[in-house]
């Protein structure tokens, strides 16, 4: 009545890796960053960064394809706005890739990195 599969387990290939896709490597980081979206937004923490983007540490409801404003917090009080979009996203958190960055932001996102 009912076909059973078997489940048989299979490594995909490098080329499918998630690291194999960054343009930029990333770096873990502990920073302080307040996301907007349209319907929501909320303090969170950025696990890791990059020149491209960053991993954002929230169970907050975000949908891949959804544009966000996130205020990065850079210390001393300090705190600069990149535009986003939701790249990917699980329980714990989503990935955003940063969209549209001008000088003064990839010149802040590089410091970042260099502090860490």
């Amino acid at each position: 009545m009912f076909q059973h599969f078997k489940y048989l387990p299979e490594t995909p290939p490098k080329s499918y890796s998630p690291e194999n896709r960054r343009t930029y490597p990333r770096v873990e980081t502990c920073l302080t960053a307040h996301w907007q979206g349209a319907a929501s937004g909320c303090h969170v923490r950025i696990a890791d960064l990059s020149e491209g983007g960053c991993y954002v540490d929230s169970i907050a409801k975000v949908f891949v394809g959804e544009s966000l404003t996130l205020n990065i917090f850079s210390g001393n009080d300090k705190s600069f706005q990149v535009s986003c979009v939701v790249a990917h996203h699980s329980r714990l958190g989503f990935g955003v890739r940063f969209v549209d960055l001008d000088d003064s932001q990839s010149s802040e996102i590089r410091s970042l990195l260099e502090k860490h």
